[in-house]
């Protein structure tokens, strides 16, 4: 059972990691993989009533790895945890199999009542980027993604990603969720692709939408010239009228990264 485990942990690195050059590199190089066998003991200890144990065989490993997850957490099959330096998972934290963490990630809770579910529920195949906090105990679909330094603190459907502070939610295109989101798995590095950000997508949409009405004005001013000339009624078009495009469209979608 042990080394089934340790097989498929170190397969699905090598699968994930395109750095990762051999399943001996992975074993004594990854401090990931190390947390996972100590937290596996860890838990074993604190599941079978030696709370002091499993406590110690958790402080050992964050000594070691510089992760630190509480021996209460329940890690499921295939999970990541990439660099992983400064990683933080509660006690009642659940992470689903396939998931991949990245450093500095805080799976943390809100509330101080003992004996009560405090910390997040990471479904399958969830991606949990650099710096993110997710904080409370509420659950993160299966597929979802996290931002880098995203604050959560709300649930994210199935498939959804969530960025920023505090975290916006962005659905799926074509709003898929559930099995449906997870029909084709993509692996996204840091869990966020450049249309992601939804500020920028509405600012793409206000720019778009403004010069397109800049457009719209110059034609109708021009018509407008046009047709107190043929009436010979004058130029009745005021001066300051915008008789030509000026909205700097292309210039502000560089300044936001279209």
């Amino acid at each position: 059972m042990f080394f089934a485990r340790l097989r498929t942990d170190i397969r699905c690195i090598l699968e994930r990691d395109p750095a990762a050059r051999s399943g001996w590199e992975v074993l004594t190089c990854y401090p990931g993989i190390h947390a996972l066998i100590l937290h596996r003991r860890a838990h074993w200890f604190w599941n079978h009533g030696f709370k002091w144990l499993g406590r110690a065989t958790s402080q050992l490993s964050r000594w070691l790895t510089g992760i630190e997850i509480h021996p209460g957490a329940k890690i499921g099959e295939r999970v990541f945890f990439d660099h992983a330096m400064g990683v933080v998972v509660g006690e009642t934290a659940e992470i689903g199999d396939g998931c991949t963490i990245y450093q500095g990630v805080t799976l943390g809770g809100t509330s101080l009542y003992k004996g009560t579910k405090r910390h997040p529920t990471l479904g399958r195949d969830v991606v949990v980027s650099a710096g993110a906090k997710v904080l409370g105990g509420f659950v993160v679909g299966d597929g979802a993604k996290i931002g880098s330094n995203a604050v959560v603190i709300k649930p994210v459907p199935a498939g959804a990603t969530a960025v920023g502070i505090p975290a916006r939610i962005i659905m799926p295109k074509g709003e898929n969720t559930g099995d449906a989101a997870m029909s084709t798995p993509r692996f996204s590095a840091y869990g966020v692709t450049p249309e992601d950000d939804p500020l920028s997508q509405a600012m793409r949409g206000l720019i778009d939408s403004t010069a397109a009405q800049d457009h719209q004005i110059a034609l109708l001013w021009k018509a407008v010239e046009q047709l107190s000339r043929q009436h010979k009624q004058g130029d009745c078009v005021p001066r300051d009228a915008a008789r030509s495009e000026c909205f700097e469209a292309e210039k502000l979608a560089q300044l936001i990264g279209k």
